[in-house]
């Protein structure tokens, strides 16, 4: 089977020829490695860097070239593409403070992550945040409505590549808007208090959200792609970070025209969800087609997923990204043999880390994972072949 064919019979619930293999996100250092050459594919503060000194077209270069060929290094069955920038995009570089300290126009300080590496909030200015109003979103849904959108335009440069390159061989799927938690404040805090203090407006910004994922359904579709990629995380490591009952009130509903959207206009929704969920996993599979992630070290069993959503809801996950990064070739095989022994057998499962190949990720546990998606992932799926010699 062609690797396009592997994955649309994994999300109609079919049994292709072996697992299919994709990542929603893969960090710099797994391309460098794989590639043997720089690149700026999610490559954290280097990337912001160059865009600040106005080399949108090189580091739009660097994505269309490396992205394809990482996924044709490792065999991947689906090409994860994202948005990018417009031809003429050039952000005003924030003042530097210090080497890992910078400020923006509004007074917000951000600081470089020596985890990751990326450019993220310290310290938000609160006097210069403008709270939202119902008026002031009721404007910006009928200013995003009628918004242009345009299948031409350079935010597209990659995903129009990677469709006119792949397509006929590979599943094309790409990010798009989300009906997340619908909060509004200057801080994380201020955001999720405000689901209980601000209802009203916070279902307004649902709508907003809603609204805007409903309407790029046609310019997906327009673009090529088999499937879109809602990203936003319902829980923490400890349980959803706010009330099931939020969840259904707020987002639910928009999450469901948005599906209904996307299927008429020919694709497949495939779910970016984190954390514990077990609140809503009836839910989510009565919406999506697709879950990805599925947080092992949160408490989300594929196993038990599986028993519990997996005749509706294609899984899709399995080997722990704590592994991947921390972990020796035998917590590789051991998180392989309970994904495919008990999620893989009568399909409806994508093998994948449980987020990301992110920093750090070793390549041997990643060369790893492919050899165990081509040996003992053969349908039909045998335990007899999961030894590790």
């Amino acid at each position: 089977m062609l690797p396009r064919e592997r994955v649309i019979a994994a999300l109609e619930h079919k049994e292709p020829d072996r697992i299919p293999w994709g990542e929603h996100s893969i960090d710099y250092n797994v391309y460098e490695d794989f590639l043997g050459r720089e690149t700026f594919v999610a490559a954290k503060m280097r990337t912001t860097q160059a865009l600040w000194d106005g080399r949108r077209d090189e580091v739009v270069e660097s994505y269309k070239r490396d992205v394809l060929d990482l996924v044709r290094a490792l065999d991947f069955d689906i090409v994860t593409c994202v948005g990018l920038w417009p031809k003429d995009h050039k952000p005003a570089p924030m003042k530097k403070l210090d080497d890992v300290t910078y400020r923006d126009e509004k007074g917000n300080i951000y600081r470089i992550s020596s985890t990751t590496h990326d450019l993220l909030p310290f310290e938000i200015n609160k006097e210069a945040w403008v709270p939202p109003t119902i008026e002031s979103l009721e404007r910006d849904i009928e200013k995003m409505e009628n918004e242009p959108l345009d299948p031409l335009d350079g935010r597209w440069d990659l995903i129009r590549h990677a469709v006119k390159e792949m397509k006929k061989t590979h599943f094309i799927m790409c990010f798009c808007p989300d009906i997340g938690w619908p909060g509004v404040g200057a801080t994380d805090e201020e955001q999720y208090m405000s689901l209980l203090l601000e209802p009203d407006l916070c279902r307004k910004q649902a709508e907003l959200w809603g609204r805007q994922a409903i309407r790029w359904c046609e310019l997906y579709a327009k673009l090529g792609v088999d499937g879109i990629m809602p990203a936003g995380d319902l829980g923490s490591s400890s349980g959803m970070l706010a009330s099931p009952a939020i969840f259904r009130d707020m987002m639910l509903p928009w999450q469901k025209k948005h599906v209904e959207a996307a299927h008429k206009a020919g694709l497949y929704v495939l779910k970016h969800c984190c954390g514990n969920c077990w609140p809503v996993v009836d839910d989510l599979a009565d919406t999506y087609d697709a879950w990805e992630s599925i947080q092992a070290s949160g408490g989300m069993d594929i196993g038990k997923l599986k028993k519990q959503v997996g005749d509706r809801l294609t899984l899709w996950g399995g080997i722990w990204h704590e592994h991947i990064i921390l972990g020796s070739l035998d917590d590789i095989r051991n998180d392989a043999k309970y994904a495919f022994a008990t999620a893989a057998p009568g399909g409806g499962y994508i093998m994948g880390s449980t987020h990301s190949l992110a920093v750090d990720a070793k390549r041997e546990n990643i060369l790893e994972m492919k050899r165990l998606r081509d040996t003992w992932g053969l349908y039909p799926i045998d335990p007899q072949r999961f030894r590790c010699d």
